[in-house]
């Protein structure tokens, strides 16, 4: 990571320019060896360079180019896009992420503007906005007719349950308070809706209403969803069938019988449609049978 310099000092010529310049250069980057290739004439440094700030101005720009790009800007707060980039460099504490600002040499609020940023973002309905951003940049750049589906857990070392804080089923084992946060992404990975539910929800529960929200919202007629059997029970696929939405069910693979297994072996598992096989199946499921 490069820092750029933005001020040295008052030169009053071009060479001396140039000396505080190494000079800042120097003492950016101490104990790093030169090549000895000295140019006779050279101005003697008569005044030592003072450098009075310093900024990670390149890795910035491309941050906040590339949140005004997506369209993130619509939110209209600098404090949130602020919060937002540092956590893409660094992901910590809303506190530790002043820390983050101040070593890039950004200039920032105080935390205690950050937290009614944060509230501010609740009740301004920051999440729609920047949902919708992400929808027409993915929109304009591929498609969404095929959405990934997927859910996880966050925990809170809390010693009590509030809403939507509450103890449910963690894969982790965990009996802490949680909630449970659904993504859902188009095919390359770029997201298009985040949920969050109750921590005692149940997985299978929470995918109709963001897959059925996202399509009502955006007017999508043809979607194709694809998730993990974990969040896909009957009650669901008959739902989505009757929403118009066509799915793909990840699923565990079973054991075949063996008259099946036996045709796969020889003649491989792929089949035409509608294309009907012979096997010989055993009447008796003993060893000798078989």
């Amino acid at each position: 990571m490069t820092s750029s310099l933005e001020h040295v000092g008052t030169a009053r010529s071009d060479g001396e320019l140039a000396i505080l310049v190494a000079e800042a250069r120097r003492r950016v980057r101490p104990g790093q060896q030169a090549l000895d290739l000295q140019v006779d004439g050279e101005p003697v440094l008569t005044r030592s360079g003072v450098i009075t700030g310093k900024r990670h101005a390149v890795l910035w720009q491309v941050l906040t180019d590339a949140y005004a790009r997506l369209g993130f800007d619509a939110v209209g707060d600098a404090v949130f896009e602020q919060l937002v980039l540092a956590r893409i460099i660094e992901p910590t504490s809303k506190a530790d992420s002043m820390r983050v600002l101040d070593e890039l040499g950004i200039e920032h609020a105080s935390l205690r503007t950050v937290f009614r940023t944060l509230k501010r973002a609740g009740a301004g309905g920051y999440r729609d906005q920047v949902a919708a951003a992400c929808f027409t940049h993915a929109a304009s750049s591929g498609d969404v007719s095929l959405c990934l589906y997927d859910v996880t857990t966050l925990y809170f070392e809390a010693e009590t349950e509030d809403d939507p804080r509450k103890v449910g089923y963690s894969k982790e084992r965990r009996v802490d308070p949680q909630v449970v946060v659904e993504l859902l992404v188009d095919r390359s990975g770029f997201p298009l809706e985040i949920g969050c539910f109750e921590g005692n929800k149940a997985e299978t529960a929470t995918i109709l209403p963001i897959i059925v929200g996202f399509q009502e919202r955006h007017g999508l007629a043809d979607m194709v969803v694809v998730a993990d059997a974990g969040m896909l029970s009957a009650a669901n696929l008959k739902a989505l069938d009757e929403a118009g939405l066509r799915f793909i069910v990840g699923s565990r693979v079973t054991k075949a019988p063996n008259d099946l297994a036996s045709h796969f072996r020889w003649h491989g598992d792929a089949f035409t449609d509608g294309q009907v096989i012979d096997t010989i199946t055993p009447r008796v499921a003993t060893k000798t049978a078989n």
